[in-house]
């Protein structure tokens, strides 16, 4: 398990090759939900999401040798995109394997910032058998996108800033994948105040974790198409980390539909002038769907990524085709 003192180091590590992000009030959220509501806006990371945290302790805790091997993992894109900026600013050489699912926008943002991409199979369980061959025939070294520590205690650097910025906190509501950001976040708030509640959000289709804390073990999923997209895959079977963290930390897990998910997506740009992709809003989509039992405040709820294609962004906006005929 990670521990506080994993995330206090990580925080240190990262200062000043990562941004500090605001946790600011919703006016809207707050009168629907009676009880203050505030946006930790790490969709305003340098990479458009909290994945550099992660990323960026785990280059910064490798070797020189390792890092001269170069670099490799699995992505559904924000990953991707976070693991190629922090490789690229220690002069190291990465390697991201995404499957057929992962948007155009986001693999053209991997491919500027210099790192080999490699298209794999319709699922992130097919593009992790590429990596795990990288990792054996090449020496390439493997930092996935939730289950190492180094990756949890730096997205865990975000519960220390919200517990800062909010010390009595309540409900914590923090988009689920594979666990890091969950885990990560859960242990430094829980480290504080235990009372809080960490509140997991997914997508209805294909929620990895969710069906793996159901099942009390790894189980894969179908992955599909959705607009929470950063939030599909699996867990891996072999998962060390995230799933034993989820189960113990988590008090709560909330699945939504892709139209709760676009109501997230419109609700973030009319009223609070965001623009989120679909994972980035299930938070907000949680509470508008009033899907959260016993709801308590304060709450804080981790707006986690932008980087969605910005026609699809116009057209849930403007309620064209919900919901997501051609898309889902």
């Amino acid at each position: 398990m990670i521990e506080l003192g994993d995330i206090q180091d990580a925080r240190s590590r990262i200062k000043g090759h990562v941004l500090s992000t605001p946790l600011v009030p919703s006016a809207t959220l707050s009168e629907i939900c009676g009880t203050p509501v505030a946006l930790k806006l790490e969709h305003c990371q340098t990479t458009g999401s909290f994945k550099l945290r992660g990323a960026t302790n785990a280059i910064l805790r490798l070797t020189d040798g390792e890092r001269a091997r170069g670099v490799v993992a699995v992505s559904t894109g924000n990953h991707g995109r976070a693991l190629s900026f922090a490789a690229r600013a220690v002069g190291a050489r990465a390697t991201i394997c995404m499957s057929r699912l992962v948007p155009e926008n986001k693999l053209s943002e991997i491919r500027r910032l210099g790192a080999d991409v490699r298209i794999i199979g319709e699922s992130q369980d097919e593009a992790q058998e590429e990596v795990d061959r990288l990792v054996c025939e090449d020496r390439l070294v493997l930092l996935p996108p939730f289950d190492h520590p180094a990756i949890i205690a730096g997205q865990g650097t975000i519960g220390l800033e919200i517990i800062e910025a909010m010390p009595d906190v309540a409900t914590v509501l923090v988009p689920v994948s594979g666990g890091g950001l969950a885990a990560g976040i859960a242990t430094a708030i829980k480290a504080v105040r235990p009372q809080a509640r960490i509140i997991g959000v997914s997508m209805a289709r294909g929620a990895a974790m969710k069906a793996s804390l159901d099942a009390g073990r790894p189980v894969q999923v179908e992955e599909l198409r959705t607009l929470a997209d950063a939030l599909g895959g699996g867990i891996g079977l072999d998962n060390k980390l995230t799933l034993a963290m989820c189960q113990t930390l988590l008090d709560d897990f909330v699945l939504l539909s892709e139209s709760e998910i676009a109501a997230g997506i419109r609700h973030a740009y009319e009223n609070e002038r965001e623009v989120l992709e679909g994972a980035g809003a299930v938070g907000i989509a949680a509470l508008l769907a009033q899907k959260i039992a016993g709801l308590r405040g304060p709450i804080a709820l981790v707006l986690s990524g932008r980087n969605i294609d910005m026609e699809l962004h116009r057209r849930v906006v403007a309620g064209v085709n919900e919901p997501l005929e051609g898309v889902v």
